[in-house]
């Protein structure tokens, strides 16, 4: 049974992947596990409180596992009770939660975006810097919005639209160098997180960070742009998380763009 069928109070047998497993202690010493499971279709938190010890040893982080167990709801969300669980011959990479929308489409349309780009040495950057990184096989976030295979491509796309939309309605704005910036400002998570289904931190994400390691590749692949036109597209790539830090017009609209993409993927809808 896939992850987006489950339901409450339902015994499941089903094989999916474990994202995160970490031991704990209850109040009263016991120790869980406590996991995160997924599946292309989504992820449930997960409790072990049996057999702890020897389940434990069966498994790790990135694995394939065959459960069975309860579906259970706490604080309002799915969890399930595990009852048995053990590795399963399957390749973990096939669980991975995937895009929903038709990544080749959206592909398109990324290309789409940086045709869209007149000043040559941008364009030229951008093409560089998005050559070998594979945006359909990363999420923009591992534990936030679009958090799995293919959210990068499609947040990628999502705030690179809202800069080239907003650039149409505002003409003061620079739209070469807004959309350049649009389109790399996340590539440093290609870098910052392994594959699926885990999308474990790299020792160098950890230590560095996206914005960090998207700076450096942009640097490294920057082709034919004068030093003051290089500035000006880091720069707006070191601030989009930092409003306050902008200090141009091009880096307060991307600030924006990505979170209002942000949150239009993650807030509730009544």
């Amino acid at each position: 049974m896939t992850i987006a069928e489950l339901a409450e109070d339902r015994v499941v047998e089903g094989i999916y992947a474990v994202k995160t497993k970490r031991k704990l202690r209850t109040k009263s010493g016991a120790s869980y596990l406590a996991l995160e499971l997924v599946d292309p279709t989504g992820k449930i938190e997960a409790r072990v409180w049996k057999d702890v010890e020897l389940l434990d040893g069966r498994f790790g982080e990135g694995d394939a596992v065959r459960v069975l167990g309860r579906v259970e709801k706490f604080q309002n969300r799915l969890q399930l009770d595990v009852r048995s669980l053990e590795a399963a011959d399957v390749d973990p990479s096939s669980l991975t939660p995937t895009i929903r929308r038709d990544a080749d489409e959206i592909a398109g349309f990324l290309d789409f975006l940086v045709a869209e780009i007149s000043h040559s040495a941008l364009t030229a950057t951008v093409q560089a810097v998005l050559a070998d990184r594979d945006l359909a096989a990363y999420p923009a976030t591992a534990d936030d919005h679009h958090s799995y295979a293919g959210g990068l491509l499609e947040h990628t796309v999502g705030v690179a639209t809202l800069c080239r939309e907003t650039s149409q309605l505002h003409p003061r704005l620079r739209p070469d160098l807004l959309l350049a910036a649009a389109l790399v400002h996340d590539v440093g998570r290609t870098i910052e997180l392994g594959r699926g289904p885990a999308f474990t931190v790299t020792d160098e994400g950890r230590l560095l960070g996206h914005v960090h390691l998207g700076l450096r590749l942009i640097e490294e692949r920057a082709q034919g742009l004068t030093a003051g036109q290089l500035a000006e597209l880091l720069h707006c790539v070191a601030v989009h998380h930092d409003a306050r830090g902008a200090r141009t017009a091009e880096a307060a609209v991307l600030y924006h763009a990505n979170q209002l993409d942000a949150i239009a993927a993650t807030r509730r809808v009544d």
